[in-house]
Formats: C-alpha cells, sequence, structure tokens
C-alpha cells in the first residue's frame, strides 16, 4: 500500500487533514484540496511539508475536471466536504439556506466524484463523509440531515456501478472539528459535554478517531458498498 496515491478532498483541516497525516505517516503519498489557499498552507505546516496541496472549489464544477486531471491517476479519493447550512427550526429555516447546504455538500460531493472518477485506480477505491444526522431524530437538523442522507445513499449504489473501484462511507458522529466553530465556546463546551454523557464511551469524538475508520476502508480491499458509522455508539442513545 505504500506510495499508493490518496487525494483528499476538504483536507485542509478537520477530519480530512487529520486523515492526510494519519495516512502520510503509513507511508502514502497525499496531495490534500481545499477552497481557501490560507487554510492549505496552514495544512501544509501542520503536515511537515510532506503533503501536496491543490487549491480547489468544490461547488465549482465547470472547473473540477481540469483540476483532477492534474493529479493523472489517485489510487484512493477521500470526500471530506462538509457544509453548516441547512440546520434550523424546519418550519422557519430559509428553503435558500437548505438549498445551500445541498451545494455544498451534497451536490459537490457527487461533482467531484465524477470529475475524477476517470483517473482513480480501477483497483482504488472513492469514500464519501456523511454525518450521523442522517441516522438521529435531532430536532433542528432536518436540512442537515437530508443532505448527509443523499450522500450516504451514493454509496451502495455507486459501489454496484463503479465497480471494481470500491466505493465505502464514513459516518462521524459529534466530533470536535473546525465545523463548530461558529458555535459560540460556552455554548459548544456545554453541547460537547451533553453529547459525551449521551455516548456510550463516554466522550465525543476526536478528528484522528474517524481518520482511522477512513484508513481502515482504504486499506481493506473487501470492504465496499458500506456506510461505516464511526459515532462511540451515539445514534442508539440519541
Amino acid at each position: 500500500m505504500s506510495l499508493q496515491h490518496i487525494v483528499i478532498v476538504g483536507g485542509s483541516s478537520g477530519i480530512g487533514l487529520e486523515t492526510a497525516r494519519l495516512l502520510l505517516d503509513t507511508g502514502h503519498r497525499v496531495t490534500i484540496a481545499g477552497r481557501s489557499k490560507a487554510r492549505l498552507d496552514v495544512a501544509l505546516g501542520v503536515t511537515g511539508g510532506r503533503a501536496s496541496a491543490v487549491q480547489m472549489d468544490a461547488t465549482d464544477e465547470a472547473a473540477l475536471p481540469d483540476c483532477f486531471a492534474r493529479f493523472e491517476r489517485i489510487d484512493h479519493m477521500v470526500l471530506a466536504l462538509g457544509s453548516s447550512k441547512g440546520v434550523g427550526p424546519f418550519g422557519t429555516i430559509a428553503l435558500s439556506n437548505v438549498k445551500a447546504g445541498f451545494e455544498e455538500k451534497v451536490y459537490a460531493h457527487i461533482a467531484c466524484a465524477q470529475a475524477a472518477l476517470p483517473f482513480i485506480s480501477t483497483d482504488g477505491s472513492l469514500i464519501f463523509v456523511s454525518g450521523l444526522a442522517a441516522q438521529t431524530a435531532t430536532p433542528g437538523t432536518a436540512g442537515i440531515a437530508a443532505a448527509n442522507a443523499a450522500v450516504a445513499a451514493l454509496v451502495p449504489v455507486l459501489a454496484v456501478e463503479l465497480a471494481p473501484i470500491r466505493v465505502n462511507g464514513v459516518s462521524p458522529g459529534v466530533v470536535d472539528t473546525p465545523w463548530w466553530e461558529a458555535v459560540p465556546d460556552e455554548h459548544k463546551q456545554a453541547l460537547f459535554a451533553e453529547y459525551a454523557n449521551k455516548t456510550p464511551v463516554g466522550r465525543i469524538g476526536l478528528a484522528q478517531d474517524v481518520a482511522q475508520a477512513i484508513a481502515f476502508l482504504i486499506s481493506n480491499r473487501f470492504m465496499s458498498g458500506h456506510m461505516l458509522t464511526c459515532d462511540g455508539g451515539l445514534r442508539h442513545t440519541a
């Protein structure tokens, strides 16, 4: 598995960046892609300059084929694209906000997968990152739940349609990542404590936890069409 090329879209922070670090530590060649050059520069520093970086807007459908053509060959691709759009009470959330969440999460995953497909090795894999909101019934998350459910629904269909390329997904639970930056710190810590108390393992997740799940799906060649939930058991209690 060493020296395989792994592209991580959404790799400049959070789960994507931790996945890059883990895969670099195990001898892979990693390219991280993200929209913000500033974040990419910081990410390169975090990886000690071992990764390559490409600035890419996953929502810019027209530009994506040229972006992926630079790579020539991709052994595995991880789509770790997130969105905070679509959160709010169902009765009052603006449809435009829900649509923005689908643009950033669902359509971006689809567009990247389509553009990268000609360059993914037939013995490689494609991994989507969804989210636990699709599996729980938490008030105020209908929009984001729908988006994450749509991403998860791609996995079994594409595992069959794109074979022999393996297609899998990971559904993280509550994980301490920059996704929570918009929440005031005091409120965030209270939420984390609440979820830690609910979670059977007694804590919230770390980006490293999800990175390990992604690395497993990359390395196990008998895994395809599977959504791996990495939530510490929260889905059974939420």
